[in-house]
C-alpha cells in the first residue's frame, strides 16, 4: 500500500476500522469446529485473544523502530502464547537487516542465555525461521561478565550474529532454573550510525502497523489453535514434532521439545515418566488448549531440572491431576479438564522418549 493511500485512511478513519474489523477474522480462526465449545474454553480463548492483541501493538505499534530499538517481554506471566516457558524470561527488539547493530551486556547468572536474529512474522505469508543465533556456551565476555555482540550480514570477529535483508526482530531467550536466586543478564542495543531521537509519528507508518498487528493476532491464532487441534488427536502421549512445524514459530535451537494434549476425568490422573538426560536445561509444563501456561503464579503447574524430586534410580515421576497425590512432582490442572503439555531438553545427550499413562487417582495414591 502506498503512502498516500495510507495518509487517507488515517484522515477518513479506515486505518482504525479496518484494524477493529481484521479482529472479527481471529474469532473466527481461533473458534473453529475442533476448538472447545464449553464456556469456560471461550471465556479462556476471548482472554487469548486480548493478550495477543496487547503482544501485537506492542511490537508492531509501541517498539517497531529498527533504527533506535529497544527491548520488551513478549510473553509473560500475563502475556502469553506459543507454549511459553515459566521459567523463561523473554525479551525482543526489532532490527533491520540492512542496518548493522551493537549489542552491549552483562551475563548474569541464568543456566542459558539464547539470542537469536529471526525473519518472517506470524501470519503474514513470508518465510518464517531464524538468520543467527548465538548460544551463551559460545558467548565471549571479559572477567566481570561483560560482553558485546555484533549484528549484521557481514561476518564480524569475536561474538557476532548473522543476518539477512530480511531479518526483522531478535529474541533474547533466558532460561532460570530458580529465579529467587539467579542474576539477570543486563542487555542494550544500537543501531550502528544512527544518531538523535527518533523522528515524530509517521501517520503511513501507523496505518501499516496496524495492519501488521492484526496480521499477527490472526496468524499466531492460526498457528498454536493448529497445533492444539493436532496435538488433540493422541490425547495423553508426549512426542518430538519435526522442526518443520515448530521453525515457522521462531523456535529455540538446541532443544528438543516434546508436545502433547492431556485430557483427564475428574477421577483420574496422567502419570509421566522418565529419567533425565545429561543437559543443561529441562523443564514441563501444564498449558491450556490455546497453548498458554497456566497460571505458575498462584499454581505448581510446572517443574525442571532444579526444583524436580527424582525417584531412588535417578527417574522422576510427573503426576497431572486435580488434587495433590501428595508424592512425587503434582501438577495441579487448575480447574482444567484438558489442554496441551510440553516437556523440554536443552542441550541433552540422548534424549529419552517420555513415558505417559492415565490412571485413576486414587489407584495410584493406593499404589504408591
Amino acid at each position: 500500500m502506498d503512502e498516500r493511500t495510507s495518509i487517507d485512511r488515517i484522515l477518513d478513519g479506515r486505518a482504525w476500522d479496518d484494524f477493529c474489523e481484521s479482529l472479527k477474522d481471529a474469532r473466527g480462526a481461533l473458534f473453529r469446529e475442533t476448538s472447545p465449545a464449553n464456556a469456560f474454553d471461550r471465556a479462556e480463548g476471548y482472554r487469548h485473544l486480548s493478550r495477543l492483541l496487547r503482544v501485537a501493538l506492542e511490537r508492531f505499534v509501541e517498539h517497531a523502530d529498527p533504527e533506535h530499538p529497544r527491548f520488551y517481554q513478549m510473553a509473560r506471566a500475563d502475556a502469553k502464547l506459543g507454549a511459553d516457558n515459566p521459567d523463561c524470561r523473554y525479551q525482543n527488539c526489532a532490527l533491520d537487516g540492512s542496518r548493522e547493530y551493537r549489542i552491549r551486556g552483562r551475563r548474569g547468572t541464568s543456566t542459558y542465555l539464547g539470542i537469536g536474529t529471526y525473519y518472517g512474522s506470524y501470519g503474514d505469508g513470508q518465510p518464517s525461521g531464524c538468520s543467527g543465533y548465538m548460544d551463551s556456551a559460545d558467548l565471549v565476555c571479559d572477567a566481570e561478565g561483560r560482553f558485546e555482540i555484533l549484528l549484521s550480514q557481514k561476518p564480524q570477529p569475536g561474538n557476532w550474529i548473522p543476518m539477512e535483508p530480511r531479518t526483522g526482530s531478535l529474541i533474547v531467550r533466558e532460561f532460570f532454573l530458580d529465579r529467587a536466586t539467579e542474576i539477570p543478564v543486563e542487555l542494550e542495543i544500537d543501531c550502528l550510525g544512527v544518531e538523535g531521537p527518533p523522528a515524530p509519528l509517521d501517520p503511513a507508518a501507523l496505518d501499516r502497523a496496524f495492519q501488521a498487528a492484526s496480521v499477527f493476532v490472526k496468524g499466531s491464532v492460526d498457528l498454536f489453535t493448529g497445533w492444539s487441534a493436532g496435538f488433540a488427536k493422541r490425547p495423553n502421549e508426549l512426542h518430538a514434532p519435526p522442526d518443520a512445524l515448530r521453525g515457522p514459530a521462531h523456535k529455540a535451537e538446541n532443544q528438543v521439545f516434546y508436545h502433547g494434549y492431556w485430557k483427564l476425568d475428574p477421577d483420574e490422573a496422567l502419570l509421566i515418566t522418565a529419567k533425565p538426560p545429561v543437559c543443561r536445561y529441562w523443564n514441563f509444563q501444564l498449558n491450556n488448549y490455546w497453548l498458554e501456561s497456566l497460571d505458575y503464579r498462584y499454581h505448581p503447574i510446572t517443574v525442571n531440572k532444579h526444583s524436580v524430586k527424582l525417584e531412588p534410580d535417578g527417574s522422576f515421576r510427573i503426576v497431572v491431576s486435580a488434587r495433590d497425590p501428595g508424592f512425587g512432582n503434582w501438577m495441579d490442572s487448575a480447574g482444567h479438564a484438558h489442554g496441551t503439555m510440553g516437556l523440554r531438553w536443552n542441550m541433552a545427550v540422548d534424549p529419552p522418549q517420555p513415558v505417559c499413562r492415565v490412571v485413576r487417582f486414587d489407584d495410584l495414591v493406593a499404589g504408591r
